[in-house]
C-alpha cells in the first residue's frame, strides 16, 4: 500500500465522511470516493457505512484508526530530515582517519564534546594508511581528516584551518647559535615523514628557485617519531606553528621559522555525500572541525 493511499485512510477514519476526507486531502469527492473503494479491496472491509445523512465506521474502521494514525505519525518522523535527532540517545562509533600531530592535538577536546552529549558515542582514530584510497566511498572511514589529496570526485570537503610551517630541531641545536638563513637552513640534515617513502615536497621547490637543495638524511613514517629522531640528533623536522608547544618545550625541541616564501599548510575534513544529511553524522563533524579549530587557538 502506498503512503497516499494511507494519508486516504487516515483521513476517511478521522472525517468519516467521503467530501470532508477529500477536502482535507486536498482533491475531489469522486477521487476520495474511488480511494475508499481501493480500501475496502485491500482491507476486505467496508470500512465506513451509510447511516442516515452520514457514515459511521465498521468494528474494523475503529480498530484501525488509531493504528494507521500512529503508522502516518512514524512515516513522517522517517521523511523529516533530522526529525527527533537527540545526541544523548546516539549509540555509534564514528571513525576518523588522520596523522598522528592531529591526533594528540585533537583527540583529547573532541573526546570531551563528545561525552559531554552523547556518552554512548565512540570514536574510532585510523592511521592515513587507507589515504588515497576508496575508504570513505566504501564506508570505512567516516571522516577525514589532514591536508586532503586525491579523493573521489564525489567525495564532499571542508576547509578547517591554514597553519603556517616551521622548523623543529633540539635546543642545542647548532642551527641556533646564528641568524637561520635559507642557506644554513639548507645546509643541515632533515627529517622526511612520508608513509611512502617520499623525500621531497613543496619546500624543495622553493628552495630549488634559490638554488639550494637541502638532504632529507632520514625519512620516518609519523610526525612523532620526526620529533623524538629531532631531539635525539642534530636532524631537523618540520612542524606546524603552535600546534604543539608543550610537547615541544617537554621534549627540549624548539621551533623556528623557516626562511623561505611557503604557503601555509591547509587542513580540511572530507566525508561521503551519503552521510550529508545523516543528522547524527552531521553532529559528529561539526565537533570534530570545532575540536580542530580549538587545538589551533589553544
Amino acid at each position: 500500500m502506498d503512503l497516499n493511499l494511507l494519508r486516504a485512510l487516515d483521513a476517511l477514519l478521522q472525517e468519516n465522511s467521503v467530501t470532508r476526507a477529500a477536502e482535507r486531502l486536498g482533491t475531489s469527492p469522486a477521487a476520495a470516493s474511488r480511494m475508499l473503494a481501493r480500501l475496502r479491496r485491500a482491507v476486505g472491509d467496508p470500512l465506513l457505512v451509510r447511516a442516515g445523512q452520514g457514515m459511521v465506521p465498521t468494528p474494523r474502521a475503529l480498530e484501525l484508526r488509531e493504528e494507521v494514525g500512529a503508522l502516518l505519525r512514524g512515516c513522517e518522523n522517517v521523511l523529516r530530515p533530522g526529525a527527533g535527532f537527540a545526541p544523548v540517545h546516539l549509540e555509534r562509533t564514528f571513525t576518523v582517519q588522520t596523522s598522528d600531530v592531529v591526533l594528540v592535538r585533537v583527540a583529547g577536546p573532541l573526546t570531551e564534546r563528545i561525552r559531554a552529549e552523547a556518552p554512548e558515542v565512540d570514536v574510532l582514530f585510523l592511521p592515513e594508511s587507507l589515504e588515497g584510497g576508496p575508504a570513505l566511498r566504501q564506508g570505512l572511514v567516516d571522516v577525514e581528516v589532514g591536508v586532503l589529496g586525491q579523493l573521489d570526485p564525489e567525495i564532499r570537503t571542508r576547509p578547517l584551518l591554514r597553519a603556517p610551517l616551521v622548523g623543529v630541531a633540539r635546543s642545542g641545536h647548532p642551527l641556533f647559535e646564528g641568524r637561520i638563513t635559507a642557506r644554513r637552513f639548507a645546509a643541515v640534515d632533515h627529517i622526511g615523514v612520508s608513509r611512502r617513502g617520499k623525500r621531497l615536497g613543496p619546500i624543495d621547490a622553493v628552495l630549488a628557485e634559490r638554488g639550494l637543495r637541502r638532504r632529507v638524511a632520514v625519512v620516518v613514517p609519523s610526525h612523532t617519531s620526526a620529533m623524538l629522531l629531532a631531539r635525539d640528533s642534530d636532524l631537523v623536522a618540520l612542524g606546524l606553528e603552535d600546534w604543539l608547544p608543550e610537547t615541544v618545550a617537554a621534549l627540549g625541541l624548539r621551533t623556528f621559522r623557516i626562511p623561505l616564501e611557503l604557503d601555509p599548510l591547509e587542513m580540511g575534513m572530507a566525508w561521503h555525500p551519503r552521510n550529508s544529511a545523516d543528522p547524527g553524522h552531521r553532529w559528529f563533524r561539526e565537533h570534530l572541525a570545532a575540536a580542530v579549530r580549538q587545538a589551533r587557538e589553544d
